[in-house]
C-alpha cells in the first residue's frame, strides 16, 4: 500500500488525486498547492447580484475520449444538474469571427462558405482544400504550425486562420509552435495518410475508447459543442477538493511551498517551507520551470530540459456593459498578429453563456485577451503592466473592433503570468529523452 504525493492543486493535481483515491493500491495521498486556492486556472469571480465572470477557460468540449472521460468525472461528482450545454447549432458554435483589415470577418462555414471566396480570404477554401491532397508528405520529424499550413493549405490560411487560431488557443506564434505537439492530429493525419483531408476521412491512429456515462452519451445526443456550469468553471475545481475531503484518503494542503524534492531509502521526501514530508511516489501537476526548481541535483539533465520550455503571460480583462451592445452575434473574434500583436481576441461571454448575466436588466460580458508571445514587446516586464494601462488597451479595442462608445459599467483585469507553455519546433525530441531517462531508471 502506498502514500503519493501531488505537487499542485490545479486541475491536473486534482484529478491525479481523484484517479488515485480509486486505486486499490493507494492508502493515503497528499496534495500540496501552493496557493490559497485549488483549481489554477479554472477561477471564476461570482458577483452577489448572479453575475459569473470568468478569468480562464470559459467552457470545456466534449468530444473525444478526453472530452467523455471529463464528463464522467462530472457525473460522478453530481455536477450533471449545473451543466450548461451549447449545441453546435448555437449561434455561438456557428458564428466565430476574424478582425482583419479593421474589419469584423465572419469564419466561413457550410457548404456556401467552402465553395464561394468569402472574406477575408481571396480564394474558395474549397480549392485549398482540393489541393492539398495532392501535396507530398514531408521527411522532416517535426516543422513549424505555419511552415505545415503553408505547404499543405497555403500561405494565406497560414497568415490569417492559422495565426489567429494559435494565438486563441496558445496565445503564441504559429511561426514557432511545433505541429507535431500542439497539432497531433494534423501531424499524423499527413504522416498515416499522406493527407489532413484522409486523414480526418479515412482515421489516422488508433483512437482512445472511454466508456461514455449517462452525461457524456446526453452530449452525444444533444450535439454540444462546448459547456460550463452554473456558478462557473471554477465549480469543477471545487467540487473534486470536496469530494477528496470526504474520501478520507486525502490530505488537501494550501499555501504549501513545495522546496525541494530528494530521494530516500523509502521512496521521497518532499521538503515544505515548515517540515518534511514522506511518500512513496510523487505525481507532479507543476509547471516546467516550478519542477525543476525543486528537483534534486541528480536530474540536473531533466532540469534543464524543463528549464528549455517556454511559457507566455495573458492579460484578461473581463468587462461588463449595460444594455445590448454587439454588433454580430457569435462566440467571439480573433485577431492575426499582422493586424494588432498585443491584442489576441475578444470573447463575447453572453452569447454562448447568458445563463451568466445578471438576471435583473439587460447587460452584456465580454472577455479580452491580450499580450501572449508577444506581451513584453506590447507592455514591457508583467512587473510594468499597470491594471489601468491594460484596461485602456481592453476598452479601447473594444471600441474600434466593436463600435461600443460607451464606458464598461464594471471591469476586472487578471495577469496570468507563465500561464501557457508554449511547445517550440522540435519539443517532441525533448519529450522523447524524458521518457528515455524515465526507462533507464
Amino acid at each position: 500500500m502506498r502514500t503519493v504525493a501531488v505537487l499542485g492543486g490545479g486541475i491536473g493535481g486534482l484529478a491525479a488525486s481523484y484517479y488515485l483515491c480509486k486505486s486499490p493500491q493507494v492508502t493515503k495521498v497528499i496534495l500540496l498547492e501552493a496557493s490559497s486556492r485549488f483549481g489554477g486556472w479554472l477561477w471564476s469571480t461570482r458577483r452577489s447580484d448572479g453575475a459569473v465572470f470568468e478569468h480562464g477557460p470559459r467552457g470545456i468540449r466534449p468530444a473525444g475520449a478526453v472530452g467523455s472521460n471529463t464528463l464522467n468525472m462530472v457525473d460522478d461528482l453530481g455536477l450533471g444538474e449545473e451543466i450548461l450545454p451549447v449545441s453546435y447549432s448555437h449561434v455561438a458554435s456557428r458564428n466565430r469571427y476574424l478582425y482583419v483589415n479593421g474589419q469584423l470577418h465572419k469564419m466561413p462555414s457550410g457548404i456556401s462558405g467552402i465553395v464561394r471566396t468569402v472574406p477575408p480570404f481571396s480564394q474558395p477554401l474549397l480549392l485549398s482544400v482540393a489541393a492539398e491532397i495532392l501535396v507530398n508528405k514531408t521527411k522532416n520529424d517535426d516543422e513549424s504550425v505555419h511552415s505545415f499550413v503553408s505547404r499543405r493549405l497555403g500561405k494565406e490560411l497560414a497568415d490569417i486562420a492559422v495565426d489567429s487560431l494559435c494565438r486563441g488557443v496558445f496565445a503564441g506564434d504559429c511561426r514557432k509552435l511545433s505541429v507535431r505537439s500542439c497539432f497531433p492530429v494534423l501531424y499524423n493525419a499527413e504522416q498515416h495518410r499522406g493527407s489532413i483531408v484522409l486523414g480526418m476521412l479515412l482515421g489516422s491512429g488508433e483512437a482512445q475508447v472511454i466508456t461514455r456515462g449517462p452525461l457524456a452519451k446526453r452530449s452525444k445526443k444533444e450535439s454540444w459543442a462546448q459547456w460550463s456550469l452554473k456558478r462557473g468553471m471554477q465549480s469543477f475545481p471545487e467540487a473534486i477538493a470536496e469530494n477528496l475531503q470526504q474520501s478520507g484518503r486525502v490530505q488537501l494542503h494550501k499555501e504549501a511551498v513545495v522546496k525541494q524534492i530528494d530521494p530516500s531509502a523509502s521512496g521521497w521526501q518532499v521538503r515544505l517551507e515548515d517540515g518534511v514530508l514522506s511518500a512513496d511516489h510523487i505525481i507532479s501537476a507543476l509547471p516546467a520551470k516550478a519542477l525543476s526548481s525543486v528537483l534534486p541535483r541528480s536530474c540536473q539533465p531533466l532540469t534543464q530540459q524543463l528549464q528549455d520550455i517556454s511559457s507566455v503571460t495573458v492579460a484578461v480583462v473581463n468587462l461588463e456593459y449595460d444594455g445590448s451592445i454587439l454588433p454580430v452575434m457569435g462566440f467571439g473574434h480573433l485577431v492575426p498578429s499582422s493586424e494588432d500583436r498585443g491584442l489576441l481576441g475578444v470573447v463575447y461571454d453572453s452569447v454562448p453563456f447568458p445563463q451568466h448575466n445578471r438576471p435583473d436588466g439587460q447587460t452584456t460580458r465580454l472577455t479580452v485577451m491580450m499580450g501572449g508571445a508577444w506581451f513584453e514587446e506590447e507592455f514591457g516586464v508583467p512587473e510594468a503592466a499597470t491594471a489601468e494601462r491594460l484596461l485602456s488597451r481592453a476598452t479601447e479595442a473594444v471600441r474600434c473592433h466593436l463600435g461600443v462608445t460607451a464606458a464598461p459599467s464594471w471591469s476586472r483585469v487578471i495577469l496570468h503570468r507563465d500561464c501557457i507553455p508554449q511547445y517550440y519546433e522540435g519539443h517532441f525530441q525533448r519529450e522523447k529523452k524524458k521518457k528515455e531517462r524515465r526507462t533507464d531508471k
